[in-house]
């Protein structure tokens, strides 16, 4: 193991249990959801025919809740992060998600944010994964579009 992990590790733990932080908000348009359904080729007619989604129990066209999951990477940036300088770090990867559950559809035009909150922190060799609470919010909507456990890995030299 590191000491530069070691110390990272130590540093991380006091984060565990803390408040959930909002990042900013971010439309989810119409034109997002099409380019989205072109990439993954899943053109299912609620994301992408608002006259036949208008008739749907939804109203009109929603984002492809795997969409929503994929803009956490983005989401988490605008996350305020009150972190001391990590030395040693080579690398951050995407290690996984325990859990996600798509709560509530997101109507095309909406605005989501995500909020994040540290749940576990482990300490692995030269690494740690922290893993998050993540919750993306629909601005005016009292339940979120999702909620997901994602685990990030920091690898240190």
């Amino acid at each position: 193991m590191s000491e530069n992990a070691q110390k990272a590790y130590e540093s991380m733990q006091s984060s565990i249990g803390l408040d959930p932080v909002a990042g900013d908000w971010f439309e989810l348009t119409q034109e997002r959801i099409n380019d989205f359904a072109d990439t993954t080729l899943d053109h299912q007619f609620i994301h992408i025919d608002p006259e036949r989604a208008a008739q749907t129990p939804f109203g009109g066209t929603v984002a492809h809740g795997f969409l929503t999951l994929s803009m956490l990477v983005h989401l988490s940036t605008t996350i305020p992060v009150d972190t001391p300088r990590l030395d040693g770090v080579l690398m951050g990867v995407n290690y996984g998600l325990n859990k996600v559950r798509f709560i509530n559809p997101v109507p095309a035009g909406s605005r989501i944010r995500a909020t994040s909150q540290t749940i576990d922190v482990v300490l692995k060799g030269n690494a740690i994964d922290m893993t998050r609470l993540m919750t993306v919010e629909i601005e005016g909507q009292e339940k979120p579009a999702l909620i997901a456990e994602w685990i990030g890995r920091t690898v240190f030299a």
